[in-house]
């Protein structure tokens, strides 16, 4: 037998067959094993706590996706109030001011004039 990697998620197709196979199970009423962990009452038990364990990752999943999206939408408006508020420091103090400086604008003076390039004779 190989070595199984439960770290990685059975396919899809794989569950599926097994629980199938478990309901098939279900109409043998004659099965009866030593195994434990082939047992129909352990059988029984372990697709219950699958189910659960499904259900529960789907709630959890659909509570990160709202809160995924709440956080989203807060960043962008955090984004358009310092936006907002950029304007607002240079409409009031100036584009050359400290304070337009201080909020993180480039202060107008600062700003490199664009120059010409001279064009290269071609020979």
């Amino acid at each position: 037998m190989t070595i199984q990697d439960t770290t990685r998620r059975l396919r899809l197709q794989t569950i599926s067959q097994d629980i199938s196979s478990f309901h098939g199970l279900q109409t043998v009423s004659t099965y009866n094993t030593t195994r434990a962990d082939a047992s129909s009452a352990k059988l029984q038990e372990v697709y219950q706590t699958m189910l659960i364990s499904q259900q529960t990752e789907t709630e959890k999943l659909a509570l990160y996706r709202a809160a995924a999206d709440a956080a989203r939408l807060a960043e962008w408006e955090f984004h358009n109030a310092v936006l907002a508020m950029k304007e607002v420091v240079r409409g009031q103090y100036g584009s050359d001011s400290d304070q337009a400086q201080a909020v993180g604008l480039k202060k107008k003076s600062d700003r490199k004039r664009p120059s010409r390039k001279k064009a290269v004779a071609m020979a």
